[in-house]
């Protein structure tokens, strides 16, 4: 596997930003060492460019005959390298170095197929790209999720002021009677799915901080909290965020700015209790959701989420300085398990044995809307941080409505997936 070719330009004028992005590519496909005839590509604009996905589709699909297949949607914001790009026409493409036996592209017109698909391509793990308007859209993720050997899929929902497109042109064709498929979808999700042979490490940084102990929910009405360890949960909240009903104003301002950390039951391990967070870091299990309305009637918390009796909550608020630091701690992990240990999703057990040092191909990042641009302090500082961290690698990404992995949709995270290959 070479080093993936990828490009990112800005321009009013799509066509201009194309040519640039285009100008890139074919000069690092001409370099040693980097992929000159790769077949997958993935494409992400921002939604200024909405409007022309078709358009733009067209041009790369056309300028580029040797990338058989692309993927990929639209963003408030794109990321590529160290670079975001934020309420401007922008564009990003990476051009994967995978073997066409490894992946399959998938949509509502060409299915993932299941791992006892007759087809012979076994799905290990999938990038995943959605809009956030779909039915039953955690319970679709979780059935794709399903469909691959690992259990576990990653990337996001589009972030659009505009329309809400998605990539996903396959060359493995279409279901019968969809053969004239665009490549451009609006609505559900799609994506590509990797075989077993594309080593991928994949890992979820938070961008939120527990200020309280966890506590567990006793009782709860589909999104309203009526009990956490047996108390009414309004008494709970008002009492340790120091708040009162008698003061309305003061209440609203503190409660947009306060959050809460959800973890289902069967993420702790069995007989494992309750714990502290102090003022920590909440792990890949925790998913973040906003206190969406208060019921004194019923001494209630609305979230916005529909938690189960015995999930886990802690309320927390978004931190900067946190967030960097575990932006930075999940790229440090990522590297340290590339220089000794053998790669998987990086959500399984690892083999014994240690294996040889392994380099990254190309990466994919896919963060929250809202913590792109000043939310880290200045104009692209996250994806400074990665860069920092992980080192100048080739990447690409977007600003997402919510983030994918595992098998949840998350909230105020970044989801860093690198592909790897052995060390030169």
């Amino acid at each position: 596997m070479q080093r993936f070719p990828y490009a990112h330009a800005t321009h009013p004028q799509w066509r201009m930003a194309a040519a640039l992005a285009l100008a890139q590519l074919r000069a690092q496909m001409a370099l040693p060492g980097h992929a000159s005839a790769p077949s997958l590509g993935l494409l992400y604009i921002t939604d200024h460019y909405a409007g022309e996905a078709q358009d733009i589709l067209e041009c790369f699909s056309a300028e580029l005959s040797e990338v058989t297949d692309w993927v990929g949607t639209v963003g408030v914001g794109i990321a590529a390298n160290n670079a975001e790009y934020f309420d401007e026409p922008a564009l990003a493409v990476m051009l994967c170095d995978l073997s066409p036996d490894q992946y399959r592209v998938f949509s509502g017109v060409a299915p993932l197929p299941t791992s006892s698909s007759a087809s012979g391509f076994v799905p290990h793990t999938a990038l995943v790209h959605a809009d956030a308007g779909t039915p039953d859209l955690a319970e679709l993720i979780v059935e794709v999720a399903g469909r691959t050997a690992s259990g576990h899929v990653f990337g996001g929902l589009a972030g659009s002021r505009a329309e809400s497109v998605q990539f996903a042109l396959g060359s493995a064709g279409n279901l019968r009677g969809q053969g004239a498929a665009s490549g451009v979808f609006y609505g559900g999700l799609s994506g590509v799915a990797f075989g077993p042979d594309v080593a991928l490490v994949s890992r979820v940084t938070q961008g939120a901080q527990p200020i309280d102990r966890e506590r567990v929910i006793t009782a709860v009405d589909g999104n309203l909290l009526l009990e956490l360890d047996g108390e009414p949960a309004l008494d709970v909240l008002l009492r340790e965020l120091d708040l009162s009903l008698d003061h309305p104003q003061q209440l609203i301002e503190t409660l947009r700015a306060r959050l809460v950390g959800l973890s289902e039951p069967q993420h702790r391990p069995s007989g494992e209790a309750p714990h502290r967070h102090a003022r920590g870091q909440f792990g890949a299990d925790v998913t973040v959701r906003h206190v969406i309305g208060l019921d004194p009637g019923r001494r209630g918390v609305a979230v916005a989420a529909h938690p189960a009796v015995g999930t886990r909550l802690a309320f927390c608020e978004r931190n900067v300085t946190a967030a960097r630091a575990d932006l930075v701690r999940v790229c440090s992990e990522i590297r340290e398990e590339l220089e000794t240990e053998a790669v998987g999703l990086g959500m399984v057990d690892l083999p014994e044995a240690p294996q040889p040092p392994r380099r990254i191909a190309g990466a994919v990042y896919v963060s929250c809307s809202g913590r792109g641009g000043p939310h880290f302090g200045a104009p692209s500082a996250e994806l400074q941080t990665v860069r920092r961290a992980l080192g100048d690698v080739p990447l690409v990404g977007f600003f997402a409505n919510g983030e994918i992995a595992h098998q949840q949709i998350y909230g105020y995270t970044g989801v860093l997936t690198v592909f790897t290959a052995p060390a030169a």
